[in-house]
């Protein structure tokens, strides 16, 4: 066995990599660090985002599908549909604290 390939192994189920793997996009990312605000509209996630409306909604259905975020709609004229943060997507927010942190020590001031 060669060593990547002993490395490969090593790794293939190492949970960083996998977590990485499933939110480590930037836009999603950034629409769950966003959320730790509360529920949100589909507009007010736009704006603070800065995505376009394709790449949102691409990302808001995988996150809801993949049991991040939900996503409740309310009737009236317009219809009103709200995105906010499941359990799931909460605990998150400690990873998201520690990564700003480290961001806050690592990519500005002195030790830039």
């Amino acid at each position: 066995m060669s060593s990547d390939a002993t490395l490969e192994a090593k790794y293939e189920g190492c949970p960083v990599i996998k977590t990485l793997e499933e939110i480590g996009s930037r836009w999603r990312m950034t629409v769950i660090h966003v959320l730790r605000e509360g529920e949100l509209r589909f507009n007010e996630l736009k704006r603070a985002t800065d995505a376009n409306s394709q790449t949102l909604s691409r990302v808001l259905d995988d996150l809801v599908e993949k049991e991040y975020v939900e996503r409740r709609v309310e009737a009236g004229s317009p219809v009103a549909v709200y995105y906010s943060l499941t359990p799931k997507g909460d605990e998150l927010l400690s990873a998201f604290d520690e990564i700003h942190d480290w961001g806050e020590k690592w990519l500005t001031g002195e030790n830039r």
